[in-house]
């Protein structure tokens, strides 16, 4: 029996049979539940295009294609689900490329359809003619490419079964006129993989190590959330009276009301986080590559525990010892080795039992000198920044200081929110103030780091998650590289919230201008008409804030228009120029100069 949606037919043809390849094509989405694309229309794959609505699928046309790949990206990570991108060949499939590696580096299962010139006149510089596999063989798992009409399906399929078992993007690239003819083939059902929590050698190697630990702690990494097993993190967690830290980027694997949680690690992180985390004797690294970026001294600290054993769980084991020197390497699902590490545990004496209590309190502690910290921490206090601060009080305008802002919005937070951020330097800070209840709710750039991240993802997450808030986070020079999108989620009623901290500046990279080249700004400076009155004239509405107690109210406006009117909001929130700490001071050197027509440049 079909299962119809609003008329369309949602269950793909079984056995072999005669179509044309576009139907093969189609039919294989089908099979694997694909309800949603984003992309442009084109010409190289309207055949197929053509029938996506009768077959149940909506094609979400985009402002730019880099947007279409975040919003597949958004889309998978909340959903679970493939995300699907699709261009024209050429311009179309090569604007992909920035937001197809962010997807790579974030393990999202996004299927890349690159559609290409047509075999007849490969090679002769024929219209919008690229050879399109090398474009994305850095940034993807598998590519599968269609060398035969006859293998549509096969090629199709391999690809969405690919993208979940490698966890993470591939490509489909299929010549312009292999959409055409008629064949004879069969739809291949999904294969997915039943990982399993390791092996038995490794995991009772990892639970003697936690037995005889006496101050345990867990990083809980994206894979807890890829395997939806935060609930046995917490298992284990509580078995082991052990704090768990976010791994940097993932707020949203541990939930942040737990007394356990005690915040993300990494740039911007919790100091609770850092300094429970150099007392351990043993870390469990649970479902994270540990990577580098993410482990870097912060606030001061250099915090990775140097003398503690080091077992590391993750799903792919390249991974394993690959940043961090480890003791013991488990190459298993999270939620599935959690479990297995929990169940041998149970019942067990284990070292730390003895000073359960005496670890809660400095838990307790921690966390409690953290948040009062953050509420006295109203701003940046270096040089620059006081300076900044005194002189934009001369200035016609209010300005709000972003820490003020950042912890106003996180009381304004609604329940179920999904968040993404862009990459920035009051986006950085943002990492100390954005708490989660559940997972698969914080969208960030991850490696790649990428600017014009957060909108585009966010539409797509929304996509995926109708009921639930959705809100970007965005400076206002990563703001500008996507701000065209509130078009799309205007056009396709999309609705989202976006939070613009316009300070007129290209905040990251201007804070290595102060700490390394004695305030010498070049190309930093951004003076911009109102983002508020661009978005109104896109469509959305806009509020501008410029008083503190104006924040949240502003923020539950927009969220409650987003959710019971179905507008996307634009707040412009008018911030100062002071700048936190820098990504990292291991980046830059002081600058040397040879030639004397640049002595002075030092």
């Amino acid at each position: 029996m079909s299962k119809k949606k609003n008329g369309a037919d949602r269950t793909a043809v079984s056995g072999v049979q005669k179509m044309t390849p576009s139907e093969a094509f189609v039919e294989t989405m089908v099979a694997n539940g694909v309800t949603d694309m984003f992309g442009i229309m084109g010409s190289a794959f309207m055949d197929a295009m053509d029938i996506f609505a009768p077959a149940g699928i909506r094609l979400v046309p985009v402002v730019h294609e880099q947007g279409a790949g975040h919003m597949a990206d958004g889309y998978a990570r909340v959903s679970g689900r493939h995300g699907m991108v699709i261009g024209q060949n050429g311009p179309g499939i090569s604007n992909c490329v920035t937001a197809i590696a962010a997807a790579f580096w974030a393990h999202s299962p996004v299927v890349i359809v690159t559609p290409e010139a047509g075999t007849m006149g490969t090679g002769l510089g024929g219209f919008q003619e690229a050879n399109q596999l090398p474009m994305f063989q850095e940034f993807t798992k598998y590519q599968g490419h269609v060398n035969n009409p006859k293998r549509m399906a096969e090629f199709t399929g391999r690809c969405f079964d690919r993208a979940m078992s490698e966890m993470g993007p591939t490509q489909l690239n299929i010549p312009r006129d292999y959409f055409y003819g008629e064949i004879e083939t069969e739809i291949p059902q999904p294969t997915r993989l039943d990982r399993g929590p390791g092996g038995e050698t490794s995991l009772n190697e990892a639970a003697e190590l936690l037995a005889q630990a006496e101050f345990p702690v867990i990083v809980s990494g994206g894979g807890v959330v890829m395997a939806d097993g935060v609930e046995e993190c917490k298992a284990l967690a509580e078995r082991l009276g052990a704090p768990v830290v976010n791994s940097y980027l993932h707020n949203d694997s541990f939930p942040a009301s737990h007394p356990l949680w005690t915040g993300p690690l990494g740039y911007q992180g919790s100091k609770a986080a850092m300094k429970l985390i150099s007392q351990a004797d043993v870390v469990l690294a649970l479902g994270t590559r540990l990577g580098p970026f993410g482990t870097l001294p912060q606030h001061g600290m250099d915090y990775w525990p140097k003398n503690a054993k080091i077992i590391q769980i993750d799903a792919d084991h390249k991974m394993l010892g690959l940043v961090k020197k480890i003791s013991v390497g488990i190459c298993g699902d999270a939620k599935a080795a959690a479990v297995a590490l929990t169940e041998r545990l149970e019942g067990k004496a284990l070292v730390c039992d003895a000073n359960r209590a005496a670890r809660g309190e400095k838990i307790d502690a921690e966390k409690a000198a953290w948040e009062k910290e953050l509420d006295e921490w109203t701003h940046e206090r270096d040089p620059f920044s006081l300076d900044m601060i005194a002189e934009q009080e001369g200035e016609e305008g209010n300005w709000l200081h972003p820490r003020q802002v950042l912890r106003e919005l996180e009381k304004a937070m609604p329940e179920d929110v999904m968040v993404s951020t862009d990459i920035g330097n009051i986006n950085s800070v943002a990492n100390s103030y954005l708490r989660f209840e559940k997972p698969r709710s914080f969208l960030a750039p991850m490696s790649f780091g990428n600017c014009g991240y957060a909108l585009p993802t966010v539409i797509g997450a929304k996509a995926a998650a109708p009921e639930r808030p959705a809100i970007a986070y965005a400076g206002d020079g990563a703001w500008g590289m996507s701000l065209g999108e509130i078009m799309t989620a205007v056009r396709h009623d999309i609705p989202v919230t976006a939070v613009v901290f316009h300070n007129r500046q290209w905040g990251a990279e201007k804070k290595n201008q102060v700490d390394f080249y004695n305030r010498r700004f070049v190309a930093g400076e951004l003076e911009s008409e109102s983002f508020a009155g661009i978005a109104q004239a896109m469509g959305a509405e806009g509020i501008v804030v410029d008083k503190l107690e104006e924040v949240g109210p502003a923020l539950q406006r927009a969220v409650a228009a987003q959710m019971n009117e179905g507008k996307t909001t634009v707040i412009e929130i008018m911030c100062t120029r002071e700048l936190g700490d820098p990504f990292r001071r291991d980046a830059l050197s002081k600058p040397v100069r040879l030639l004397d027509k640049y002595k002075d440049y030092v």
